[in-house]
């Protein structure tokens, strides 16, 4: 507690004591108002906004501490939590940034991924991943061959089925790569038949960086999508996105790097990009969220 408590005086530019005491005052139970109006010899007379943001503040750090207990427990309840993954979930600032590291220990769905790995090519992977330029994929994907992967082809595509799963679960990358979209993705709407007559005839044809996007806009793109007049997508400039995959994981045009090229630019394609997207369009969807990606004091910073 003492840390949150720092934490939040040097957030909010008040003293330690100040926060503390507002911190007791609405753990016994006493409100915004009581507290604003009563108890201003406690607090150094914050006003009923500021009193509001700090019992917000709190509330988000709270769920955020409990949410990392959680995930520390499961993650050592499956025997794979190391002192450098528990860290890095300790310093962890925001719900997403946590969520984004347990993501490859998450309970999952089957997937392409989950299969290949339980018809035992996960080695097959590994040895893709090592891109050693001596290495043949054909040839090593031979020993892989049973009556569920009846060929080459269906071995080394699971294996990059695997890597592609891995590369998307990547924490770091899907930090940046929601930093791209924030900063350089645009919304675009088309119409679903340009001839029809609806209220949402301005967005048949519209586009506007994500960056830019009022919130009465992304409420009638929204709207005219759930009545099917739009069709709604957020792109990035044309080369972006899978570069980033392709420099952090390939490392070399061997026959081995080409195929984790290919799992590199099907994680983009497929799995992680539509991930980013589907959140993004979520967070513009909560009328409260700013989409500016720099805001210092908005929900999307702290959700």
């Amino acid at each position: 507690m003492e840390e949150m408590i720092r934490q939040l005086a040097e957030e909010l530019g008040q003293k330690a004591q100040y926060v503390e005491n507002v911190v007791r005052l609405l753990d016994e139970g006493n409100t915004i108002p009581f507290i604003a109006r009563y108890r201003k010899e406690l607090h150094g007379a914050m006003d009923d906004t500021a009193l509001r943001t700090l019992a917000d503040r709190l509330q988000y750090l709270r769920k955020l501490e409990q949410r990392k207990s959680e995930i520390l427990s499961a993650i050592e309840s499956q025997g794979k939590l190391t002192p450098e993954l528990t860290e890095k979930i300790q310093k962890a600032e925001t719900l997403v940034e946590t969520e984004d590291l347990y993501l490859p220990y998450r309970p999952k769905r089957k997937t392409r991924a989950s299969m290949a790995i339980a018809r035992g090519l996960e080695p097959l992977a590994r040895t893709l991943m090592a891109q050693d330029a001596g290495t043949d994929p054909v040839q090593a994907a031979q020993a892989f061959l049973t009556e569920e992967v009846p060929d080459t082809d269906a071995a080394l595509q699971g294996a990059m089925d695997i890597l592609a799963e891995e590369m998307a679960n990547d924490a770091d990358l899907r930090k940046q790569m929601r930093r791209l979209v924030m900063l350089t993705g645009t919304i675009q709407s088309h119409a679903v038949d340009a001839d029809a007559e609806t209220p949402y005839q301005n967005y048949y044809d519209y586009a506007e960086p994500v960056k830019r996007i009022v919130g009465h806009r992304v409420l009638a793109i929204d709207r005219g999508e759930r009545e099917g007049a739009l069709k709604v997508a957020v792109t990035l400039p044309e080369g972006h996105g899978a570069s980033m995959l392709i420099q952090k994981f390939v490392k070399n045009q061997s026959p081995c790097g080409k195929l984790v090229q290919t799992a590199a630019e099907d994680a983009f394609q497929r799995l992680l990009f539509p991930a980013v997207e589907r959140e993004i369009r979520k967070r513009q969807r909560l009328p409260s969220v700013c989409l500016r990606p720099t805001c210092g004091s908005c929900s999307w910073r702290h959700r």
